[in-house]
């Protein structure tokens, strides 16, 4: 069983304060948007560019964080990642309680925290390959993605609640406590951390910021799963503000059907994580890529058909789980593959290339699906995303890239 794999107290640690921002960031899921149109009585326009610009930016910031990420340690970074976190998001409370807050720190504050979470998933991922066996990756990779969903089911609908109760703001410092509570426990792990060795090149040269985007596209298994995951993530996140507009706005659907449709699937979160292992000592990680992989993206299309009532609440909650299950089954094996296939020197340039392209891909497609939105439909627009992501099926990797030898750790950078 996944479940009863011993990895360690160090993995225990680590997993701890993953589980703990992810909770808090599953309360404070959407905040920042919420207190734009709640406090700042932000329109369309300025909500739909604090979703993308704000993320779109913190990549850009996060480009040369990579080597610098690569280069430490990776606890000292974690913690650092996680404290800069806390304080960007503490400013948003403590503005507000004062009268100060602006759209502007909203922007900034959204940009900060995601260049920080890219330089935090970098040197986790990273210290994760150097912290348990090769073997046990995936068991490691599995339990995260299994708190990641959990944390979505549980959190938003709290969040709402706690809004409701306390104000705007009450998430945000939730969130921002979170943060926090992980620093400390990547800081009570115990165990010395090597130092990552260096040659006599710099470092920080101009080259290093783009060596993680040279090894995924020089590895034709890394090339074609990197593609095909900017392309299915930036769709499926692209449908998030169309939906809630045609739910909410045209269909007339209350707050808790909205927020039930979102929650309730996230339990297939847990299902996905935990077949993870059996499917891929079954089936092998071609198996898991090729079908899983397309199963993930037939069903996004099914949006494009929501109607009023509970059928159409109905029809969101399946769609839903059937890509959430997919997704938390396939996420983890992928997570697993590139860490693999990766040499040491090279995992947090990797990492974060791999997240700022992500992200980057999220924010585009979100706003020009708003933007088709606004000109045709919101329904058009998701019928236009489900059968563009009908066609990522065809980036997945061939049987001879994914079965080849993954790469060995090399012992210098």
């Amino acid at each position: 069983m996944v479940g009863r794999r011993r990895l360690g107290r160090q993995f225990g640690w680590l997993w701890a304060a993953y589980a703990v921002s992810a909770y808090g960031s599953g309360l404070g899921f959407g905040a920042l948007p919420l207190i734009a149109v709640l406090a700042l009585h932000a329109g369309p326009a300025e909500v739909s560019a604090l979703s993308a610009v704000g993320p779109a930016v913190g990549a850009l910031i996060a480009v040369p964080l990579a080597p610098w990420v690569e280069f430490r340690r990776k606890r000292p970074v974690m913690i650092a990642m996680d404290l800069t976190r806390f304080a960007a998001m503490a400013t948003i409370p403590v503005a507000y309680a004062f009268g100060w807050l602006g759209f502007v720190q909203l922007l900034v504050t959204s940009a900060v925290v995601a260049a920080a979470k890219i330089a935090f998933n970098a040197a986790s991922g990273a210290y994760l390959k150097a912290l348990v066996r090769p073997d046990d990756l995936l068991v490691a990779n599995a339990r995260f993605e299994s708190t990641n969903w959990s944390s979505i089911a549980v959190g938003p609908p709290l969040g709402g609640a706690a809004i409701g109760l306390f104000g705007p703001v009450a998430t945000v410092v939730a969130d921002a406590l979170s943060y926090l509570f992980s620093a400390l426990g990547i800081t009570a792990m115990r165990g010395r951390e090597d130092a990552p060795r260096t040659t006599t090149q710099s470092p920080v040269r101009a080259g290093a910021l783009f060596d993680g985007w040279r090894h995924i596209m020089g590895h034709p298994g890394l090339r074609a799963l990197y593609l095909n995951n900017m392309l299915v993530a930036g769709l499926i996140m692209a449908t998030e503000p169309l939906l809630a507009v045609l739910l909410l706005r045209q269909l007339g659907f209350p707050p808790w059907q909205y927020g039930l449709a979102f929650a309730a699937p996230c339990v297939g979160g847990l299902i996905g994580s935990r077949l993870a292992r059996r499917v891929v000592a079954r089936h092998g990680q071609y198996g898991v890529f090729r079908t899983v992989g397309t199963l993930r993206a037939i069903w996004l299309i099914g949006l494009a058909f929501v109607h009023p009532g509970v059928i159409g609440l109905v029809t969101v909650i399946a769609v839903e789980l059937a890509i959430i299950i997919n997704m938390s089954l396939y996420t983890p094996v992928l997570a697993t593959y590139r860490l693999e296939h990766t040499p040491k020197h090279l995992v947090a340039r990797t990492l974060s290339a791999w997240s700022i392209g992500q992200q980057a891909s999220v924010a585009i497609l979100t706003a020009l699906a708003g933007f088709l939105a606004d000109i045709t439909t919101p329904r058009t627009a998701l019928m236009v995303a489900g059968l563009l992501i009908l066609t990522t099926p065809l980036l997945l990797p061939r049987r001879d890239h994914v079965a080849s030898e993954p790469e060995l750790a090399s012992s210098h950078s």
